[in-house]
């Protein structure tokens, strides 16, 4: 991947947050600011983002990065090779 994000979550509770809140999970880096992993994902995928929550745990960030409904998270992840 990059500096910043690190690897997709293909956890079952990220796979519901997929399907039922159009979201992806990502383990990015612990410094990066919410405005760059915004900026990197958009780069990496050529996606619009709507937002970017984390959260910190077990020692690793969790990014939760919300799609617009026109670019489905699944589509994403099946790219990723997640699902």
């Amino acid at each position: 991947m990059n500096q910043i994000l690190k690897y997709p979550l293909s956890t079952e509770k990220s796979v519901k947050l997929m399907e039922s809140e159009n979201k992806i999970i990502f383990i990015v880096d612990k410094k990066a600011s919410k405005n760059e992993i915004k900026t990197a994902f958009e780069e990496m995928f050529k996606v619009k983002i709507i937002n970017v929550n984390t959260s910190i745990q077990k020692g690793l960030k969790k990014a939760y990065i919300k799609l617009p409904q026109d670019t489905p998270a699944i589509d994403i992840a099946t790219k990723l090779g997640i699902m």
